[in-house]
Parts: structure tokens; sequence; C-alpha cells
């Protein structure tokens, strides 16, 4: 043999490489995650087997920012990528450029298997529920502001309680990086002293869309939050480990607003109730006086020194006099107090302002309150009581 013919380990190795990956270009591939790491440079790297085989697997930070579920060991995907040659080992492995579960089956495996860890930690444990308070003056809110459940949630608020503020923590809640944007807004908002309880939530979807509210780091934040948190995710029969670990699970983000919020015909009819009930009690302790009084005046002992009963008598008339004159201006006060609320809960009714003639200018969404923040050029939008119009 001559020694033309003679190769070198890395010339062999450079051979192989360009024979595996101009024939392997892009190919999809099934089998079960193991040995999983996270790289702290944000790279993934594992091993991908099924019961014949196993292959070693690597994807870059920049394709697996697109996955919307945190890979575990044991988990069966569908990855698609290229055959690579790493020269250094002489090793070859998969470049992935994607993956997905094997089915909803996977989600599921995953979702049952982080339930059972968080439960067994205590996450779930009533002794950590927070109180929800009945009558918020701030209320938190996070999720996406171009979903229904936004719209759903104002609608609730101005319709049951329009005195309640809420602070918007706008939040990806679908696909990659969701988890970890409804993480960052559930700390922004805990920023905030004076905001009492926080709504967490979206509609309905597939387990793939709400899979966000599955992963650990946002059953963490909420559970480390100290602001009592409401879970409202996807419809009535969904349920998410964020439900299971929030202070109270609702079954809409609909219902996640009634439930944080009083009704103010409930308030209405409370305030009506405690003066009718003043009002009579009032009346029963004077007719319980006054029959007292009398009783005694008719005893023998107040017979004979008729001068004493007299100026006694008077006395107690005077007394008597006092009490309802008392008991009519406590009556006027409470209805002022009564006519005063109503008016500051009217006050906030958007319809009759517009019916005044004002306007609501919006502009990308946003409500503009000051002259210097309208954009000149862009379109708006004016709100009148009776139609809207779209200027471009």
């Amino acid at each position: 043999m001559s020694e033309k013919n003679i190769l070198t380990v890395g010339g062999l190795t450079k051979i192989i490489k360009e024979i595996l990956e101009e024939s392997f270009p892009s190919f999809s591939l099934i089998g079960e995650i193991s040995n999983f790491k996270s790289h702290y440079s944000g790279h993934w790297y594992f091993t991908l087997k099924d019961s014949d085989a196993q292959i070693s697997c690597t994807m870059w930070k920049g394709y697996n920012n697109y996955v919307f579920f945190k890979p575990e060991d044991g988990m069966k995907v569908i990855i698609t990528g290229k055959l690579t040659v790493y020269p250094p080992r002489g090793s070859y492995q998969i470049d992935i450029r994607s993956m997905k579960p094997a089915g909803e089956g996977e989600l599921q495996a995953a979702f049952e298997r982080l339930k059972r860890k968080l439960f067994e930690e205590g996450l779930f444990d009533e002794v950590y529920k927070k109180e929800i308070p009945s009558s918020p003056k701030k209320i938190g809110v996070v999720t996406s502001i171009d979903g229904a459940a936004f719209k759903d949630i104002i609608s609730v608020a101005q319709r049951r309680y329009p005195l309640v503020e809420l602070v918007i923590a706008p939040a990806k809640v679908q696909g990659a990086g969701a988890a970890e944007s409804i993480v960052n807004s559930i700390k922004q908002l805990n920023l905030h002293k004076d905001i009492e309880v926080i709504i967490v939530g979206r509609g309905g979807g597939s387990i793939e869309d709400l899979w966000a509210f599955n992963e650990e780091i946002v059953a963490r934040a909420i559970f480390n939050s100290k602001i009592p948190i409401i879970s409202a995710v996807g419809h009535e029969v969904d349920f998410t480990i964020s439900d299971f670990v929030a202070d109270l699970r609702a079954a809409t983000p609909t219902a996640a607003m009634e439930l944080a919020t009083p009704d103010v015909n409930d308030i209405y009819m409370t305030i009506e109730s405690f003066i009718d009930n003043s009002f009579e009690t009032l009346l029963e302790k004077i007719d319980f006086a006054n029959e007292s009084l009398v009783n005694v005046i008719d005893s023998y002992g107040f017979r004979q020194p008729l001068d004493n009963v007299r100026r006694k008598s008077q006395q107690i008339d005077n007394a008597v006099y006092r009490i309802e004159n008392n008991l009519e201006r406590r009556l006027i006060d409470y209805k002022s107090s009564l006519q005063l609320l109503t008016s500051k809960i009217d006050s906030h009714n958007i319809e009759k302002t517009l019916k005044k003639g004002f306007v609501l200018v919006t502009q990308q969404n946003k409500f503009v309150l000051r002259g210097e923040k309208f954009v000149a050029g862009d379109s708006f939008r004016l709100k009148f009581f009776d139609k809207e119009i779209e200027v471009n």
C-alpha cells in the first residue's frame, strides 16, 4: 500500500462528515428524551432513544426559544433537524431545528408529573391560600391585551363595580416565551403595594395553547406572590397547574372578575337594609322605654307625690322629643350619605358622560388622555354615544 492511499484521522472524519451531512440534510425523528441538560448558555443537550438505539442531540438557543414546553427525561417527542459530525470526538449527532410532543398524551403525562411533584412539596395546601378581599380598590390583571378575556374582564368590572381600578400587566399567554412573560408580569405587579388581588388567565384553547400555565416557573411565581392570585385559565372544563397553586380558581376570566368584585346593586341593597333596620331598632327602643316609663308612673309609689310625677313626666317627654329629633337627623344623614355614594358611582358611568357630548379618542388601542400624547398623521377612533368613527 502506497503512502498516497493512507488517510489521516482528520481526513477520514472530514469525508464521513461530508457524506453524512449531505445524505441527511433534513429529516424528522421520533424518540424518548434522556439525560436532558439545559446549559447556562441557553443551549439544550440530550439523548434521543428508542428500544433499539440512541443518538446525541443538540438544540441551539435560537431554535429552542420557539419550543412552547420544557422537555423532560422520559418525554416522547418528534424532532426535525439535520445530521452533523463533531470532528474532535469523531461522533455524529442531530442538530435539531424544531421539537413538539408526540401527541397530547406526552403533555398530559408531563402535567401529571409536575402536579404530583408540586403536590408533594405542599404548593397546593390550603394552609398557604391567601384570602381574597371582598371589595378591592385596585386589581392587577395578567393576560394578553389582544384577547377576548381582557375585554370581558373590563366589561364585568365596569358593570359590577365601576369604582375599582385595574392595573394591566400585559403578558404573552401562548407559545414560546409565554411562561417567562407571565412570571415577569406577576413580579411586576407585586412591586405595587396598593394592589390587593391579581387575576392571571386567558381564554380557552387546546392543551398546547394553555401549556404556559402548566409550566413550573409559573406555578412557583404564583405560589411566591405576596398578593392573592385568582387563576382564570380557559373554560370551565379546563384545569391547569396554575389553578391548583393559586389562592382561588375561577372557571373563566369573566367569573374571576365576578369573584374579585362586589355587585354595586348589592351595595345599594345593603345600605338601604341598614337604614331600615336602624330605624326600626330605634323605634323599638323608644317604644320599650316609653312603656317602661308608663309602668313606673302608674306604680303605687308615684301615685301620692303627684307633683313629682308630673315633673318627671315632663322630663321624660323632653327626652323622648330629643330622641325623636336625633332619629330624624340620623335618618337624614343616612339618606345624604346614600345619595352621595350613588352620585359617585353614577359619575363613573361612561355612557352618561358620552351623552353629554364628550368623545373618547383612541389611538393604537390606547386612550389619548392629553393633547401631547396625540400622534398626528396616525389613524384614530372617535367614540360618540351613538356610534364610533374610524379616522385614517
